[in-house]
């Protein structure tokens, strides 16, 4: 049995995600984003007490990069994953981890807006800074979906798979903080990967269901 333990609107989100592409056998049990991940029990699950952890057959994971390379070697028939040898294999893997220094800034941004309480304990400078850097990640997927050989409709010009889904939900997370405008290929692909059922599948489920964000987006803090 698969268990993916889950918090909305975080990481696990793109295992969640990548689980519904899979169409395989899973459960899901939901966290609050609070310090109850930092108790013992879930500590020997996720050593750093953060989510995702993925526990498969008596065997556990906990970085959701790793999660969704393992999987996708797993059922490769779903063709999410690009295995050794194939033609996108190099591409695959830098996209699948580019969606963490997405992620980075956002957590940071994250941190900014939500975590610190108190305006004064906030850096107008680090808000500023990291989502100018957001900015620049989407440069690189614009370039990328813009590539003037073939613009691809998804990240891999063989088709939709586990990077569309890494970097789509860093960029479901970025849009926070950061809005798609001005980069007219990336807003066009992420519209394209948010239509699938898995996306809307990993996507909070109920009203009450707690939320990471509870804006659609957080404009940059004015001293």
């Amino acid at each position: 049995m698969i268990r993916l333990h889950h918090v909305p609107q975080s990481r696990s989100m793109r295992v969640l995600w990548l689980l519904h592409e899979l169409g395989i056998p899973f459960e899901v049990v939901p966290h609050p984003f609070d310090k109850s991940l930092r108790e013992p029990d879930y500590l020997a699950l996720s050593p750093a007490g953060r989510v995702p952890a993925l526990e498969i057959e008596g065997e556990r994971m906990f970085e959701s990069g790793a999660m969704m390379e393992y999987l996708c070697e797993q059922y490769p028939d779903a063709g999410m994953g690009r295995m050794p040898g194939a033609p996108d294999r190099m591409a695959w893997l830098c996209w699948l981890h580019f969606a963490e220094t997405i992620s980075q800034h956002v957590a940071a941004l994250t941190q900014q807006h939500i975590m610190l309480r108190e305006d004064a304990q906030r850096s107008p400078i680090v808000m500023k800074l990291e989502a100018a850097r957001l900015g620049k990640c989407y440069d690189a997927i614009e370039a990328r979906l813009s590539a003037p050989v073939q613009r691809p409709d998804h990240i891999l010009t063989s088709g939709f798979s586990a990077v569309d889904i890494a970097v789509g939900q860093a960029v479901y997370m970025a849009r926070h903080f950061r809005r798609l405008d001005g980069w007219p290929e990336t807003e066009a692909w992420y519209a394209r990967i948010t239509e699938r059922e898995g996306f809307a599948r990993s996507l909070p489920q109920l009203e009450e269901q707690q939320r990471v964000y509870a804006q659609d987006f957080y404009p940059a803090w004015e001293t």
